[in-house]
């Protein structure tokens, strides 16, 4: 969790890798890595010591299902809007 919210803030806020090394009291250089490691995750890469843990994985994996599911969603509601607005004639 910790090694995420370090990774986070500079990935995902863009805060730079010293500043956020500095404020967690961390080498830079661990932090650089940890970063390079989840970078290589992420395109799947597998590295030699992940850093996401298997638990860190299936959250980043069920985040972006539910991403996708929402979106279906929103997709499916247009869809519903849209067909609503042009009713079918019958067949006759």
């Amino acid at each position: 969790e910790f090694k995420l919210e370090a990774i986070e803030q500079v990935v995902k806020y863009q805060r730079s890798t010293i500043e956020v090394a500095r404020a967690l009291e961390l080498d830079p250089s661990q932090l650089r890595k940890w970063i390079r490691q989840y970078k290589e995750e992420v395109s799947g890469v597998t590295p030699d010591n992940p850093a996401l843990t298997p638990e860190q994985r299936e959250i980043q994996s069920l985040r972006a299902q539910i991403k996708r599911l929402e979106m279906e969603k929103e997709i499916l509601k247009q869809a519903a809007v849209l067909m609503s607005e042009f009713p079918i004639k019958s067949l006759r």
